[in-house]
């Protein structure tokens, strides 16, 4: 079930990120695209109200091709919210306009969305391009963590954001080594090395919280701190308490690391993976690093690359099928006008760019031009195999490194294999 759970908000969180590229790409001329977003709490019939008003005020649109466009796209907006009785419970955004689709035409084009958290203002704009950055911004992390990697010579900072690390800057020490120099007492110098490793720890405590306190939402997202290093300068510097009192509550537990400089960041979040177990990068980290170890074995079940991952699947052979968040490809049928030729076909898709608008040639057999008879996203297309065989699905992001790994150097696509199958 929570599987389930898990693969659904993957496949939503899909979905509405290929939205937003999709309404990011589209473009009008002047300020003819209007962008409307209508709070859970808003009454509809204020929305109309105003709409109705905005219509009549467009008369003072001196270009009468924007007017007539906005005024187009008011009607449109206005028809639809007539099934609304009142906004569903996280609001609606609406996005519509008469779009550039290239070569002097245009098209006027209505969308919908109902976000997958509810929306906080009301908001009504006509301009060139639709606004999307109260649903873009729903997108970004709803947990962070504070990283520290710290030793006596240096020390870095960073945040674990959702699946995503990020190094902020570090700092490095003067505390001089152990062995002393001529002409001290050895009294005097390990008093002199106290006070520069408590100077440095306090150096390292300010950083810390002046980066993590400046965190937007802080006591909403803000969840805790993990501290990394080595034995005893970790457990100084917590016992110490050179963090703000607010950091200092939220501190998750101790770490070792080999590194603290800047990569000791990913090498943290990985050795504290049993205190994060619940959060989404550790499940994808496990299931990259499955897949990598059984690629490297001499009879490992791995497989990769579409037409091998296909393969499988149609042989049930598939234990735990990986897909990249950042694919964005279409799976057509080809058709011949005289139906006596089809063909299958994976095709990329860019941001913006429309299957009808592709040529896929001709039909072999007498030349008609190929159409588009079905298609499907690959995501969808895939699970769809994958369910047939009771095969896991998940969708992995890129904001780490092996989730990179998946998109750059295997296409996106990948299965760790009951059994090998030979392709």
């Amino acid at each position: 079930m929570e599987e389930t759970q898990e693969m659904d908000m993957a496949r939503k969180r899909y979905e509405f990120k290929k939205t937003l590229e999709r309404l990011a790409e589209k473009e009008g001329s002047g300020t003819e695209l209007i962008t409307l977003y209508i709070p859970p709490d808003k009454q509809i019939s204020d929305v109309t109200a105003q709409l109705r008003d905005e219509f009549g005020q467009c008369s003072n649109i001196k270009s009468k091709q924007t007017r007539t466009n906005v005024q187009s796209a008011i009607s449109s907006i206005l028809s639809r919210l007539k099934y609304y009785k009142r906004p569903p419970e996280n609001g609606i955004a609406v996005f519509c306009g008469t779009i550039n689709i290239g070569g002097d035409r245009t098209d006027l084009q209505c969308e919908i969305i109902e976000p997958p958290e509810p929306l906080n203002t009301y908001m009504y704009r006509c301009s060139s391009s639709f606004e999307l950055e109260p649903l873009q911004q729903m997108l970004g992390e709803k947990e962070v963590y504070g990283l520290i990697v710290i030793d006596r010579r240096e020390a870095y900072v960073g945040f674990l954001r959702g699946n995503r690390i990020e190094p902020v800057r570090g700092v490095t020490s003067t505390v001089p080594g152990k062995q002393r120099k001529g002409g001290q007492s050895s009294v005097r110098f390990q008093r002199l090395r106290l006070i520069a490793i408590n100077e440095f720890y306090k150096k390292v405590g300010d950083l810390a919280t002046e980066v993590f306190l400046a965190e937007k939402d802080f006591y909403e997202r803000f969840k805790g701190v993990l501290i990394g290093g080595p034995t005893p300068t970790k457990e100084e510097f917590e016992a110490g308490g050179y963090l703000h009192h607010e950091l200092q509550k939220r501190i998750i537990g101790l770490f070792d690391v080999s590194y603290t400089n800047e990569s000791g960041l990913a090498e943290l979040v990985e050795n504290a993976s049993d205190a994060l177990k619940g959060l989404d990068i550790i499940k994808e980290k496990n299931v990259m690093n499955r897949f990598l170890q059984e690629l490297v074995k001499d009879d490992g079940a791995a497989a990769y690359g579409e037409e091998s991952v296909r393969k499988n699947l149609e042989l049930g052979a598939v234990d735990t099928l990986l897909l990249s968040e950042r694919l964005r490809r279409a799976r057509v049928k080809l058709a011949c006008p005289n139906s006596d030729y089809t063909e299958e076909r994976t095709i990329s898709l860019e941001p913006g760019k429309h299957i009808k608008d592709l040529d896929f040639g001709t039909c072999p057999n007498d030349g008609g031009q190929l159409y588009v008879a079905e298609e499907s996203d690959i995501i969808d297309e895939l699970t769809a195999l994958a369910d047939q065989s009771s095969t896991d699905v998940k969708i992995i992001s890129d904001d780490f490194e092996e989730g990179s790994m998946l998109y750059n150097a295997f296409g996106g696509i990948a299965a760790i294999l009951r059994y090998r199958t030979g392709y």
